[in-house]
């Protein structure tokens, strides 16, 4: 349901809609894997524009990949989310919302992906409540050419069922973190993007 790949940039003018969804292709990826060397020079590269707390946020997470090093960006990310054992900082909703993993939440979000004619490919070992797969349904959503799946509605249900209850307690627990740098940033723009995305919704 999602890759470590670089993501590809949109210019503004090719709408609203592909930025949403270019932007959860990009929180994906960088909550699967730790960012590669050309992804990290994609972003260093990237305009630093914008208004408000998005693009603030933005604009934070395109500084701090000017000075990350993919090596020291690699070993953050293990010493937050892989570990020895229980990783220190988890990425799977049914942990937040239950407290537990593979519980009644992992069950219901099959449920529904299954509805949707989606399932997780052989190649991905983590379950389909992990932060990156739910971002990467959600940039399906968006850009799918699927009329019956691409539509603000289905987006809605999803996010509200799905990742609303708990993704705010993630971005929270990341940039507490003591060791987090560049994921502090990842965090800051994650939780500055779900923030305008509840907004939207609720006005829908």
């Amino acid at each position: 349901m999602t890759s470590s790949q670089s993501i590809q940039f949109e210019t503004a003018d090719q709408g609203e809609e592909t930025a949403r969804a270019d932007l959860y292709g990009l929180l994906a990826t960088l909550f699967y894997a730790p960012p590669s060397a050309s992804l990290l020079n994609t972003l260093s590269a990237a305009q630093t524009q914008g208004e408000g707390v998005l693009g603030q946020a933005w604009s934070g997470l395109v500084q701090t990949a000017r000075v990350a090093n993919a090596e020291q960006v690699r070993e953050e990310y293990e010493q937050l989310f892989i570990g020895v054992g229980k990783p220190e900082v988890m990425l799977y909703g049914s942990y937040y919302i239950s407290g537990f993993l593979m519980e009644k939440p992992l069950a219901a979000l099959r449920t529904d992906l299954a509805q949707m004619g989606l399932e997780r490919i052989e190649s991905v070992v983590e379950t389909e409540d992990h932060i990156a797969s739910l971002c990467e349904v959600m940039r399906y959503l968006i850009a799918s050419e699927d009329i019956l799946q691409a539509h603000i509605a289905s987006q809605k249900k999803f996010f509200g069922a799905h990742m609303q209850a708990w993704v705010l307690e993630l971005c929270d627990a990341v940039t507490a973190h003591p060791s987090a740098v560049f994921y502090a940033a990842t965090a800051n723009l994650a939780r500055a993007f779900f923030e305008v995305e509840m907004q939207a919704f609720d006005m829908t």
